[in-house]
C-alpha cells in the first residue's frame, strides 16, 4: 500500500495500456518523427536514473502518493551507478550546535562563491539563494532521513577540519562555516572499518562507502510498492504537448522504442558526461579524451544533458569536475581510457612531475579535502609560451618501498572493486607484469621509459628527473620541502630500487557541470525560465558551481532529491 492507501495497481494504472492518437512532440528528432502515436507506459512522475539522486527523488515522490517509474540503462544484477561506486560520504549538521542561517551562508559560499568578498562574481548567482535554503533546511535531518529507510544503517562521523572550530566544514573561513555545525559522515553496515576492500555484493551487514549508501536508498525504496524500476531502458528523447510542458520520455527498453508518460513531470537524475567524447572536448579544460580519466560508472555519457538540451534547456558551468589527478588505465570504453582512484599520490617514496621531469606543487594537495577536488586546474595548465599542456599528463615516481607497502589503487570505491577492471594481486605484481606499470632499476632508465611513451611525446629529460628527486630526497633529510611546502608527515624519499613510474592526468568520480536548474530543481532554459514538467538533480545539474567539499554529490543526492520529489508531485495532473 503507498501512504494514502492507494494500492500499487491502482497508481499503475494504464501501464503498458498504449493511448490510440497522437499525444504528444517528441524532441530533437526529425519533423516527420516527432509526433508520438501512444504510450506505453504510465505514472505521475517517471526519473531518469538510479543512483542516489534518482532513489531520493523516487522515494520521496512514491511517499506523496505518486506512482513513479524509474528507468535506468544497467542491467539490475550489474547495476553499479556512481553513488553505489562512491565513497559513501554525505553532508549533515549537528542540531544542537547549529545555525540556519549560517548553514545557508556556508551553502551560498560552496555554491556560488557571491557571498566571500573578495569574489567579484558569482557562479550561479541567479539560483543560488534557492539552493542555499534547501541545503540549509534539509541538511540537518538527512541521517534520520537514512536511518528511517533503513533502521539498519550506520554512520561513522568525521573528523573536525582546522580553524579553531569543531566545525568540518572544509573551507574554515567562508562565511558561516563556524557556527554552520557541520558534520561529515561515512555510510556503513559494519561495526568496525572494513580497510581498502570491496563491499561490492557482500552480505548487507559488511557492506560499507557507497555500497552502503545505496544499499540504505534500495532498502527504502523496496517498501515502497508504487515505485516500478525498469532496468535496461535508456531515456532518448523528452516529450512535450502542445502548451510545451514535458509530458513524458521516449526510451529503449533493450533495445526497443518504448514511451512513457508522465502525468506531473520527468525527472532527470542521469548523472554527467564522464564517457561522452564530444561533452568532454567540447566541455572540459585542457585535452578532454586522453587528457582525462574517470573512475565511475561507465555508463554516464550525457544522455540527460543531450535531452534536455533538446527541449531548450540551458547550461551553468558546463566544465565542472570533481577531479584531481589519477592512474588512466590502458583499457577504454567508448574510445576513452577507464580511470581509476590512485591514492598512492602524495604519499611517502613517490613524486609527481610533469612531463620534462620537474615537481610543480606539494604532492599532498592531489589527495587532501578539499583541493583534491579541484586539482585538476593545475593539471591542465596551459604554458602561453611553449603552447603545450606540460602537466598532461603527468608523471608519478616512486620506489620499491611504496610499491610494496599497499595497493596503488582504491578497491571499495572505484572500478577496481566494482568488477570493471580485474586489477589482480594487491601488491601490484600483476599490473607490473602487463606493462600497466613501468619498472626500471635507476632513475635515468625510468626517464628513457617514459620518454618512449606516447603521450608524453619525447618530452622528459632524464638529468631533470634524476636531479628532481635528488633535491626532493635532500628535503626529505632536512624536514622541509622549501619548494611546495608538501607536508612534512609526507616526506619520504624516493632512494629504494627498482624505481616505478605511471601516467597521471585530471580527474576523479564524476563531471558536476550540466542543465540549468533553480532551488525547486526545475530546468531552466537560457533565459531562466523554468520548462514547465522538467527537473534535475544530481551530477546531471550539480549545485556545487564554485568548490567542493568531500561527500557533497551524495548530499545533493538527499536534499535535491527530497525537493524535486515534492514538487514535482505538487504539480497539476496533466494529460
Amino acid at each position: 500500500m503507498a501512504q494514502n492507501g492507494t494500492t500499487r495497481r491502482g497508481l499503475l494504472k494504464g501501464v503498458a495500456a498504449g493511448t490510440a492518437g497522437s499525444v504528444g512532440i517528441i524532441m530533437g528528432v526529425k519533423p516527420a518523427e516527432a509526433k508520438l502515436p501512444s504510450w506505453t507506459y504510465k505514472a505521475d512522475v517517471v526519473v531518469m536514473g538510479l543512483g542516489g539522486a534518482g532513489c531520493a527523488t523516487a522515494i520521496t515522490a512514491a511517499r506523496a502518493g505518486a506512482s513513479v517509474i524509474v528507468i535506468e540503462r544497467q542491467p539490475e544484477a550489474t547495476c553499479r551507478p556512481n553513488t553505489r561506486m562512491s565513497g559513501g560520504y554525505f553532508h549533515s549538521a549537528d542540531k544542537a550546535t547549529y545555525s540556519k542561517a549560517a548553514l545557508k551562508e556556508y551553502a551560498k559560499a560552496m555554491f556560488s562563491g557571491e557571498n566571500i568578498p573578495w569574489k567579484t562574481e558569482g557562479e550561479q548567482s541567479e539560483v543560488s539563494d534557492g539552493l542555499a535554503e534547501a541545503w540549509a533546511e534539509y541538511l540537518p535531518g538527512l541521517k534520520e532521513w537514512m536511518q528511517e529507510l533503513d533502521p539498519d544503517f550506520r554512520m561513522n562521523m568525521g573528523r573536525a577540519h582546522a580553524g579553531g572550530s569543531k566545525s568540518q566544514a572544509a573551507f574554515p573561513d567562508f562565511p558561516g562555516a563556524k557556527e554552520s555545525g557541520y558534520q561529515v559522515c561515512m555510510a556503513t553496515y559494519r561495526k568496525r572499518a572494513a580497510g581498502n576492500v570491496s563491499s561490492y555484493n557482500k552480505p548487507k551487514l559488511e557492506r560499507t562507502n557507497g555500497e552502503a549508501f545505496w544499499t540504505c536508498l534500495r532498502v527504502g525504496m523496496s517498501k515502497l510498492p508504487n515505485i516500478k524500476v525498469l532496468f535496461e531502458t535508456r531515456g532518448r528523447h523528452l516529450v512535450k504537448n502542445d502548451r510545451g510542458e514535458v509530458i513524458g520520455l521516449t526510451a529503449e527498453m533493450k533495445g526497443k522504442p518504448i514511451s512513457i508518460h508522465a502525468s506531473q513531470g520527468v525527472v532527470i537524475c542521469s548523472g554527467g558526461y564522464e564517457y561522452s567524447p564530444t561533452m568532454r572536448k567540447a566541455f572540459l579544460e585542457g585535452e578532454g579524451l586522453d587528457g582525462w580519466a574517470f573512475y565511475g560508472t561507465l555508463f554516464n555519457e550525457g544522455d540527460g544533458i543531450r535531452m534536455g538540451l533538446e527541449a531548450g534547456a540551458g547550461m551553468m558551468k558546463a566544465g565542472k569536475a570533481a577531479a584531481r589527478m589519477i592512474w588512466p588505465l590502458p583499457v577504454r570504453h567508448n574510445g576513452l581510457r577507464i580511470g581509476t582512484i590512485t591514492p598512492i599520490v602524495g604519499r611517502g617514496h613517490s613524486i609527481v612531475v610533469d612531463n620534462f621531469g620537474k615537481r610543480f606543487a606539494a604532492e599532498n594537495l592531489v589527495t587532501d579535502d578539499p583541493s583534491r577536488y579541484f586539482f585538476y586546474k593545475e593539471a591542465t595548465r596551459f604554458d602561453i609560451r611553449t603552447l603545450q599542456y606540460d602537466r598532461t599528463p603527468s608523471w608519478l615516481i616512486f620506489d620499491e618501498k611504496l610499491r610494496t607497502s599497499r595497493p596503488i589503487v582504491n578497491f571499495y570505491d572505484s572500478v577496481c572493486g566494482y568488477d570493471f577492471i580485474d586489477y589482480g594481486a594487491h601488491d601490484n605484481s600483476d599490473v607490473i607484469k602487463r606493462g600497466w606499470v613501468m619498472k626500471a632499476d635507476t632513475l635515468e632508465e625510468l626517464a628513457d621509459l617514459i620518454k618512449k611513451q606516447k603521450n608524453n611525446k619525447g618530452r622528459m629529460v632524464p638529468e631533470n628527473l634524476v636531479k628532481t628527486v635528488e633535491r626532493y630526497n635532500d628535503f626529505c633529510a632536512k624536514g622541509k620541502d622549501e619548494d611546495f611546502n608538501r607536508r612534512v608527515k609526507t616526506l619520504q624519499p624516493v632512494n629504494e630500487g627498482p624505481f616505478y613510474a605511471i601516467e597521471i592526468v585530471a580527474g576523479g568520480p564524476n563531471t558536476k557541470g550540466g542543465l540549468a536548474a533553480n532551488g525547486k530543481r526545475e530546468v531552466l532554459d537560457w533565459d531562466l525560465k523554468p520548462i514547465p514538467g522538467l527537473y534535475a538533480v544530481g551530477e546531471v545539474a550539480s549545485a556545487l558551481k564554485f568548490v567542493y567539499q568531500g561527500g557533497g554529490n551524495l548530499t545533493e543526492c538527499l536534499v535535491f532529491g527530497q525537493v524535486a520529489g515534492k514538487e514535482v508531485t505538487a504539480q497539476k495532473k496533466k494529460d
